[in-house]
């Protein structure tokens, strides 16, 4: 459906977005991921045709958006962060302003508007000034033309951002069936959202692509962790012949417990040798009182990939937000 292909950006000699690659099905929620400056924005715009690639292409279906980015766009539902609104206008007569620019007439387009204003529960604001919405609402309005036409590709940047939880949920409920017809992008710094939306995640940092991975994958480690009375020379002893046993290290003791971390080798079965270091263990008389595969939420996982900015990478974020920002003001 969507196939980016060693997509970049450059300003002069700085480089925003460095050859990312990516595709993306019909029904997949992908989360992208990344620090502020890491480039999601930028791709977001070059996906959307707004920014043009320094190098690279995108393809939606049987289109190139470099040939074709009309065809491209009037199939793209597009939500940015702060979505340009005329805060005057009422609700009805921005989604009207908003279906004419995306080619709907007649009919379709009442019906459209009509679609998405039940989707998003904004009928009752229907007739009120912009400029007199709560944050929440003014959200709800940005996802509507998002929706107008029903795009086959849905980028969503903070699309929960001033949502009450039930709102949250609404949205979430919203954007799950949306995947049901459309591929959809969700760039967000919230982790649950993440977590309760997408499958798969892209994570960012310093302009490439650092992770592609389904997230149920990305939960796994090859770690082990042990909590036993055993000390550390029995578990070198009992784990001296268990293939697979990269490292032990020790963790914060509990009481009586010692806790361990056991990191396999990347092709290591946890299973297996799980149970064998359980029979070995018991065997020479130490307790075992628990024994498990270390689970990451996406949290920590981010925490790994987009470690904390070194000075570096502070100015490249810091030069990335300028340039993003001048994108903007242009």
């Amino acid at each position: 459906m969507l196939d980016v292909s060693q997509l970049s950006r450059h300003y002069g000699d700085f480089v925003a977005v460095d050859k990312v690659s990516f595709r993306i099905e019909p029904g997949e929620i992908v989360g992208l991921l990344g620090h502020n400056g890491a480039g999601k924005t930028t791709i977001m715009k070059m996906l959307s045709g707004y920014l043009e690639p320094s190098t690279g292409s995108v393809r939606m279906g049987q289109f190139s958006l470099a040939e074709n980015p009309k065809a491209i766009q009037a199939q793209l539902g597009y939500l940015p962060e702060n979505l340009p609104v005329y805060p005057e206008m009422s609700v009805a007569d921005y989604l009207d302003y908003a279906a004419e620019l995306k080619g709907l007439r007649g009919n379709h387009k009442f019906e459209e508007i009509r679609r998405v204003v039940r989707a998003t529960e904004l009928t009752e604001k229907l007739l009120a000034a912009i400029n007199t919405l709560s944050r929440g609402y003014r959200q709800r309005v940005g996802v509507a033309q998002a929706l107008l036409g029903r795009p086959k590709l849905v980028i969503l940047d903070e699309p929960t951002n001033g949502l009450d939880p039930t709102q949250t949920e609404h949205m979430r409920a919203l954007i799950r069936e949306l995947a049901q017809q459309a591929t959809v992008i969700l760039s967000t710094h919230i982790m649950q959202e993440v977590e309760a939306l997408c499958e798969r995640v892209l994570i960012l940092s310093q302009g490439q692509l650092k992770v592609d991975e389904q997230l149920d994958s990305l939960r796994h480690s090859n770690h082990l962790l042990v909590s036993t009375s055993a000390t550390m020379n029995d578990l070198n002893i009992a784990s001296n012949d268990i293939a697979g046993i990269e490292h032990i290290e020790t963790l914060n003791p509990t009481g009586i417990q010692q806790r361990f971390r056991l990191r396999l080798h990347s092709e290591a079965d946890l299973t297996p040798v799980s149970a064998e270091l359980s029979r070995k263990l018991i065997k020479a008389g130490a307790d075992l009182y628990q024994l498990q595969a270390e689970h990451r939420d996406l949290e920590t996982l981010f925490r790994e990939v987009s470690h904390a900015a070194s000075g570096s990478e502070s100015v490249k974020q810091n030069q990335v937000q300028q340039k993003e920002a001048q994108s903007n003001a242009a």
